[in-house]
């Protein structure tokens, strides 16, 4: 006798999962990717029906701006504060129809049926004209829309368009509403996994891959051959220059791209981070690529090293405002505020990498952050206060591909748009320093 699946057994509808992660995100300010990890009826559904519940909250959240003023064009009064879930519906229904070009019959009676099937079927007919309206007006609406400028919150916007001008504003976000590839940083000689891994070899060395998938399944991985780091996150530990046997403190290491490069490239890694739950990634990949360094769990602001490094490099806690190709739930997650606190706090913590740095010592200072308070303005408040530090200029001869990363006072500032024919690299923000002898 074939026995029915209990209702708790049953897979859930990745609609479902997609609203509930969206509540999580926008409503409590949840982590995209800590709540992906997190909720346990994901893995219980099929890798299709996987993919497509992260393709949508990722494009939902990517568009939003967008879809939200096409739902307001078709509404003659606003939602109800307490139907907050029901303007999910509408925007994933939306998203559904006319992003992700699903089949109208398809995404308007899958979304209904959310209603429907829920304590929100009261607002199942106005879901359905409101879905049915878009479908035949929706497209030409969109094709009149700004979508830089909709799908960026006017604080971000207004301080882009105050740091880069009008048409680079537009430009970084236009390339946030795009998936980013995944790149790799392979711990040998990059050449010899471009066929295996059916990647691209980019300028700089990383490997650039598209295409989805299972990574731990690629060949290599589970050899600890490489490890999946964005192009512009690997730039920094290269910019230290000749590492081998000296001693190295990478700070605020976590997950751990930056200290696996230092440790591959012969340094005696000393990586300092205050979160534990985050280094556990780190823990596995050293293990996994047969290296070594010593992991320092702990507040870097408090810390003193027991003697004086020879390089130290310090990627500071940021806005990351230059990740949303990855982290589309970040604009969403931030603001104004947010800028001028962690400023404060990296100020305090390139002070301390400074005073751990031996005579002669380079340190390097990155952000994967667009707002220059975080970036050039952090290097000119210490060289004012910091006498004994002075700037080792990055040439463009060091950063293959990127010379127009380079800027007059010698750092690194990489764009999202950058290598936009190949897809785009997160922005960063690099200082390379030297303490005098």
């Amino acid at each position: 006798m074939t026995r029915t699946p209990s209702p708790s057994s049953r897979p859930a509808d990745p609609r479902v999962v997609v609203l509930d992660l969206l509540e999580a995100v926008l409503g409590h300010k949840k982590l995209l990717d800590e709540v992906l990890d997190s909720d346990p009826r994901l893995p219980k559904l099929s890798e299709r029906d996987r993919g497509f519940a992260r393709l949508l909250v990722a494009t939902t959240l990517r568009r939003l701006g967008q879809v939200d003023a096409l739902i307001d064009r078709c509404l003659e009064r606003g939602l109800p504060a307490k139907a907050v879930r029901v303007r999910n519906m509408l925007r994933i229904g939306a998203v559904q129809l006319l992003v992700l070009q699903t089949p109208p019959h398809a995404a308007i009676s899958t979304t209904v049926d959310l209603a429907k099937n829920s304590s929100l079927a009261g607002f199942a007919k106005l879901i359905n004209a409101v879905l049915r309206r878009l479908d035949r007006e929706g497209r030409d609406w969109m094709a009149e829309q700004d979508p830089a400028r909709l799908n960026t919150p006017s604080w971000l916007w207004e301080s882009w368009v105050a740091a880069y001008g009008p048409a680079t504003a537009t430009a970084i976000a236009g390339a946030h509403l795009l998936e980013a590839p995944v790149d790799i940083t392979v711990a040998g000689d990059p050449a010899l996994w471009v066929d295996r891994l059916q990647a691209e070899i980019m300028p700089t060395g990383t490997l650039r891959r598209f295409g989805g998938g299972d990574i731990t399944q690629l060949p290599g991985f589970a050899e600890g051959a490489w490890w999946v780091q964005d192009l512009a996150a690997s730039l920094p530990a290269k910019l230290m220059g000749p590492v081998k046997g000296k001693r190295v403190a990478d700070l605020c290491a976590a997950p751990g791209g930056k200290a696996l490069q230092l440790a591959v490239a012969g340094a005696e890694v000393t990586a300092v981070d205050r979160s534990a739950k985050r280094m556990i990634r780190f823990r596995r990949n050293l293990e996994r690529l047969k290296l070594a360094a010593t992991i320092v769990e702990t507040d870097v602001a408090g810390w003193a090293p027991p003697a004086p490094f020879d390089c130290v490099l310090l990627d500071a806690p940021c806005t990351a405002t230059g990740t949303f190709r990855r982290h589309p739930d970040g604009p969403h997650q931030k603001g104004p505020g947010d800028v001028a606190y962690l400023a404060d706090q990296q100020h305090a913590l390139l002070k301390a990498a400074a005073a751990m740095l031996k005579p002669g010592g380079t340190l390097v200072y990155c952000v994967c952050s667009l707002e220059p308070q975080e970036g050039e303005g952090q290097i000119e408040r210490l060289l004012a206060g910091e006498t004994g530090l002075v700037r080792d200029p990055i040439l463009g001869s060091e950063v293959p591909g990127l010379e127009q990363a380079v800027t007059a006072q010698g750092e690194i500032r990489t764009l999202p748009h950058y290598l936009g024919d190949k897809g785009g690299m997160d922005a960063f923000f690099i200082a390379r320093l030297r303490r005098s002898a």
